[in-house]
């Protein structure tokens, strides 16, 4: 049993959910997963066209997880035909619930390592639209997320890029996620501290030793990227070394905050077209 791989919770029917499964079923055939299919329905039930008074209140929520439970049983039949792997539990999860609180109290209960959604994909040439589900499970949900592109497929990630600014005191559960994910595609691992050169502070160089100690499994490069602004350095160093993953640390004051939270919950300023796993930096 390796560390990370006990469980894994993804969301929704949409062609972006099921590329996402798609996607998380072939990533993850080498390793012993139990996966948790989460369907929170509170926010269909009050959005329903046929509840129209009180008095159909308990009969349109009735009907409604039924419909959840019906269809999560007939993704289930889907999943084990796609993917009839013994390494593998499948479990479902229907809830009156939204999406943010269900999934925190999962991540909880369950002691989930990995939650797996799918993206919008690019609406133009200069934005992405992650959607605002994802936007609130990777703003509100206290797990990493790992979230996928539609229609993206490549799931064998050779090269997975980190920036960091060396300031965040990692988190080793994080760290041991990143380093398990990449272990069976032989990945490597880009560290790259992207700024003007200068000298690591102490703490900055306390916070690189943590990092190479847990990554020590890998292979693993570290670097210095000049560049104004970090936007652009990742930007150019995704196309450059052909990047299959980024990788990034979601909280206050963060490379991941600036960038996906500038102004709106909906639109990111980067031009994102490879998976993006975001680890919360939590006390998990």
């Amino acid at each position: 049993m390796k560390y990370y791989d006990d469980h894994i919770v993804t969301n929704g029917f949409s062609d972006n959910s099921m590329n996402a499964i798609k996607y998380a079923l072939q990533f993850f055939k080498y390793q012993k997963v139990d996966f948790y299919f989460m369907h929170a329905y509170k926010n269909e039930f009050y959005d329903h066209d046929d509840l129209t008074s009180r008095q159909v209140f308990t009969e349109v929520l009735e009907r409604v997880k039924n419909e959840s439970e019906n269809k999560l049983k007939n993704l289930i039949a889907t999943v084990q035909e796609l993917a009839p792997n013994p390494r593998y539990s499948y479990h479902t999860i229907s809830a009156n619930n939204t999406l943010v609180d269900e999934a925190n109290a999962i991540v909880e209960d369950k002691n989930i390592d990995l939650i797996v959604m799918g993206t919008k994909g690019k609406s133009n040439k200069r934005t992405i639209l992650f959607g605002s589900q994802t936007f609130q499970v990777l703003k509100y949900v206290q797990c990493p997320v790992l979230a996928i592109p539609t229609n993206y497929t490549n799931t064998q990630p050779k090269q997975i890029l980190f920036p960091t600014n060396y300031l965040i005191p990692y988190k080793r559960r994080e760290l041991k996620l990143v380093s398990e994910l990449a272990k069976p595609y032989r990945s490597h691992i880009h560290v790259v501290h992207i700024s003007k050169p200068y000298k690591l502070s102490i703490r900055q160089e306390d916070n690189q030793t943590f990092i190479k100690d847990e990554l020590q499994e890998n292979k693993t490069s570290y670097y210095t990227e000049d560049a104004k602004k970090v936007e652009e350095g990742i930007k150019k160093y995704i196309k450059e070394k052909n990047i299959d993953l980024l990788t990034m640390v979601n909280t206050q004051h963060s490379f991941l905050e600036d960038m996906l939270f500038p102004t709106t919950l909906d639109e990111v300023s980067l031009e994102l077209e490879i998976p993006i796993l975001a680890l919360q930096n939590t006390n998990r």
